[in-house]
């Protein structure tokens, strides 16, 4: 779980409290000005995208992200009156050390915040790192629950919700046209049980219910009682919660739930199980069956201001979220300071409450006049909570065309 950061108890014992902690008023020094703000007056932002191994295809939007908020932040002046350095290495994927060879090469460049890594898994080593060496770390993909209740030190924030609280989205879309009764299947691994009460939040809220909650046990290969379980609930709607990591189990609950009469519109797949499964079913198993996805798909205009970056990108998953991060924390740093400890201490307080503003540059005025701000993105609210969580989060809807492909239908802001 978080734990405070050792330089100012006082301000992190508020926010897990649940409560955003002021920004200290700087004491006069004996000339009668401010005290100078922690760090050596330079933002110096690292990033960890993947540039190699299986993931490396989401790594070139990130970057673009991040490298046109830094262009968008210097345009507007810089963070405390100096431009801002960005410093790009490789993350890597999970079977290799590029992680932590790429992190020691940041802090060696004596950055403050670190961008990235997008895979949950990186994430986690990460995180040590990073407290150790007293640097923020913001990711813009990493969904895994577990991280949450990371031994951070107050340092791990992300830009993307965390997976269960999909559930919050789910259950207000299942309600919008009434009361509903529905079914969750899931995996009985950290993400269904991240999902379960979740998603029985969000559907009460709306005056639904969640008919039956049914864990199913990693590897299972018999699927009748399940099925039985739910003919018995009579459902509305079915969520199916697993991950790819068990795309077998899921493609067999897939062709079950159908078989059972809950295919098409019933039928609802979830954050890590919603893709292509063109090649993996028969064309039109999926016919307007629905997906769900953490995250918001760029506009037109985003994805234009991105190619200005670089003109080669096809693919923009994430870009909105590593773009958010990077302004998060060059706010964050002209705040408090751009030490890593005190970029961390103040992205709280930038993302939630006082003067709502868009940009860094509309941002930067009313700080500047010592208001407190809090900063709206292009991906959505941004509230962090004092876990490093967002809530509420922005969410695609996605539907199956007959090739069994999901395509976007529209956007839901929840929680």
């Amino acid at each position: 779980m978080r734990v405070p950061l050792l330089i100012v108890a006082v301000a992190t014992a508020a926010l897990l409290a649940g409560c955003t902690a002021p920004t200290p008023t700087p004491e006069p020094s004996s000339s009668g000005s401010p005290a100078p703000k922690p760090g050596d007056g330079v933002l110096r932002i690292g990033t960890l995208f993947p540039a190699t191994g299986a993931a490396a295809y989401i790594g070139p939007a990130q970057a673009a992200g991040a490298a046109l908020a830094v262009a968008d932040v210097n345009a507007a002046g810089g963070v405390l009156g100096a431009p801002v350095e960005l410093v790009a290495r490789d993350s890597g994927e999970a079977s290799g050390s590029t992680l932590e060879t790429s992190f020691a090469d940041l802090v060696a460049a004596d950055v403050d915040v670190v961008v990235g890594p997008s895979s949950s898994l990186l994430a986690a080593r990460a995180i040590p790192l990073a407290a150790k060496a007293g640097i923020t770390v913001i990711s813009p993909a990493a969904t895994f629950p577990s991280l949450t209740q990371a031994e951070d030190d107050g340092y791990f924030f992300r830009t993307i919700p965390a997976y269960g609280h999909q559930g919050l989205a789910l259950g207000q879309v299942l309600s919008e046209s009434g009361p509903a009764k529905v079914a969750l299947l899931y995996i009985d691994d950290e993400f269904g049980r991240a999902l379960a009460p979740t998603l029985l939040e969000g559907l009460e809220a709306k005056g639904s219910s969640l008919v039956l909650s049914q864990p199913i046990p990693a590897g299972t290969t018999d699927l009748s009682l399940v099925i039985d379980a739910l003919k018995q609930s009579a459902p509305d709607a079915v969520v199916l919660g697993s991950t790819y990591a068990s795309v077998d189990t899921t493609k067999a609950l897939i062709t079950a739930v159908i078989g059972a009469g809950y295919g098409g519109s019933k039928l609802w797949l979830t954050t890590q199980n919603t893709g292509d499964y063109s090649q993996a079913l028969p064309a039109g198993t999926l016919k307007d069956v629905n997906g769900i996805i953490e995250g918001y798909p760029a506009d037109d205009a985003f994805i234009a201001r991105l190619k200005t970056v670089d003109a080669g990108l096809t693919a923009f998953r994430y870009a909105a979220e590593a773009y958010d991060a990077v302004i998060l924390a060059a706010l964050a740093a002209q705040q408090g300071g751009d030490r890593g400890s005190a970029v961390a201490q103040n992205l709280v307080d930038v993302s939630v409450g006082g003067l709502k503003c868009g940009s860094y540059e509309e941002c930067l005025a009313p700080l500047l006049a010592g208001e407190d701000i809090d900063y709206d993105g292009v991906s959505g609210p941004l509230n962090f909570t004092p876990q490093g969580d967002i809530s509420p989060a922005y969410y695609g809807l996605y539907t199956y065309d007959g090739e069994n492909r999901f395509v976007f239908g529209r956007g839901v802001l929840a929680g």
